[in-house]
């Protein structure tokens, strides 16, 4: 089955994106105290992260009192145990936001979830669904042969999916192997041709000087290690239900703690939480490059808040 192109226009909102540690929440409340006077503004979280309960410090997720100034959703509502897709994400989005416009407030979609962004703006695509035995099949071959060797693979029977993942994202090469064994044909394949529907404002918070962004992943990671990291990450495996493959427990930060505490080798876990975070701004930017009607605002210039609230305030004016 393939997906129509008959996908609802979104209503009304104002869309916020950017790497991790690029300074999201606070810009984003900048532009909800400066709509205030004009407009009542709810936030609707796009962050595969912030979705878990009990993952409070690895996430970075807003403060409570961040959260009380200003209503947040799509934050804490499922448990790690549990998985969280694109397509849910978009269903949920858009029951929100008709419930924001209905109480006369305008919704503010903030977050670093790139995916989550594209499924919103251009819809859902019919995929296969999950094949147990053949996901099964596929990590066993990457515990014998390495991640390397489903990544080879990937690049033979689906170049375009292999050209934009990085080599070391197992959960989405196994799922493009997945389909590509079960299906015949690639999961590029599914990606339709989307309508050309208007997409809502977009701003982008992006470092013009990258050496910006790696010294704030590394400054926030010393304080979520100071705030409890360790310990976090250790309540959740004394848990019993979890386990290291959960997508959940895949999180940048949670998958190298995991691995720490099960080998005991914690003393190179700042450098390997770095790396990694380094690695997911480098995929956030690249999707975002991909998003050519975005408004970019450099993120690490003096003036960024101010060009973030004035960017927010020029597009509301012309909402209905």
């Amino acid at each position: 089955m393939r997906p129509s192109n008959d996908t609802p226009a979104l209503l009304p909102c104002l869309c916020l994106a950017g790497p991790t540690a690029s300074g999201k929440t606070a810009a984003a409340l900048a532009m909800v105290r400066a709509l205030s006077g004009r407009r009542e503004v709810e936030i609707i979280s796009v962050d595969s992260a912030l979705v878990y309960r009990s993952m409070d410090i690895g996430t970075a997720k807003p403060t409570l009192a961040e959260r009380a100034e200003v209503p947040h959703h799509l934050i804490d509502i499922i448990d790690p145990t549990q998985a969280y897709s694109a397509a849910t994400f978009v269903q949920d989005t858009r029951r929100l936001m008709q419930e924001i416009t209905a109480r006369g407030r305008l919704p503010l979609l903030v977050g670093g979830t790139m995916l989550y962004f594209k499924a919103l703006f251009e819809g859902i695509d019919a995929m296969p669904s999950a094949d147990p035995a053949m996901r099964a099949e596929l990590a066993l071959q990457a515990e014998r042969e390495g991640l390397i060797s489903l990544y080879r693979e990937l690049q033979v029977v689906d170049p375009v999916t292999a050209q934009r993942l990085a080599p070391n994202d197992a959960q989405r090469i196994q799922r493009a192997l997945e389909v590509y064994r079960t299906s015949g044909q690639p999961i590029s394949s599914f990606h339709s041709q989307k309508a050309n529907t208007p997409t809502p404002p977009l701003l982008s918070l992006e470092p013009s000087n990258r050496a910006w962004l790696h010294a704030r992943i590394a400054q926030r990671l010393d304080q979520m290690l100071d705030e409890g990291l360790i310990d976090e990450v250790r309540g959740l495996m004394q848990r019993g239900d979890l386990h290291a493959e959960l997508p959940s427990m895949r999180c940048v930060g949670y998958r190298q703690t995991w691995e720490a505490l099960q080998t005991g080798q914690l003393d190179d876990l700042a450098e390997r939480c770095i790396a990694a975070t380094r690695q997911l701004a480098k995929r956030q930017l690249t999707w975002l490059r991909g998003m050519p009607k975005r408004q970019v605002v450099s993120c690490d210039e003096p003036l960024a808040l101010e060009q973030a609230v004035a960017w927010a305030q020029k597009s509301e004016r012309f909402m209905p």
